[in-house]
């Protein structure tokens, strides 16, 4: 289904961005911090579809996360710093696939056990800063 890039469209994937970050809140210090990571991805994936609608623009979705994300900064100065603010998270293992299947790691480790130092509270306050701007990225449109 094509989006109909539009303020109204971009709003509507804001909301639920947040609603998905309430999930990942909802998971931590609860023995699952992959299932925190994944919901901070996919909360963060539709943050930048929401930015990339609001500017009147299709979303294409190449290049991931990061593709995205740098597309968006080098065309909106207010958005510096975006692509530095995601990689900290990819870093700590933000990822859509990682923290969902095992092939992504070892044997025999699976994602339920990868992630054993993750701060979690820590990945929450830097996501809830990147959905903040990107919130006020769409608010400014």
């Amino acid at each position: 289904m094509a989006l109909t890039p539009s303020i109204p469209e971009a709003l509507r994937w804001l909301h639920q961005a947040t609603s998905d970050l309430q999930a990942a809140h909802n998971d931590i210090r609860h023995c699952c911090p992959n299932w925190v990571l994944f919901k901070v991805h996919q909360a963060l994936e539709k943050a930048l579809v929401a930015a990339v609608l609001c500017r009147g623009e299709a979303f294409e979705g190449h290049g991931g996360l990061m593709g995205v994300a740098q597309r968006l900064e080098a065309e909106e100065p207010e958005l510096r710093g975006l692509v530095l603010d995601l990689q900290w998270l990819c870093d700590r293992g933000m990822d859509a696939k990682a923290t969902q299947y095992p092939s992504y790691h070892p044997f025999p480790t699976t994602p339920s056990e990868a992630f054993p130092s993750v701060d979690e509270e820590a990945v929450l306050k830097q996501a809830q800063k990147v959905l903040m701007t990107l919130k006020n990225q769409v608010s400014r449109k």
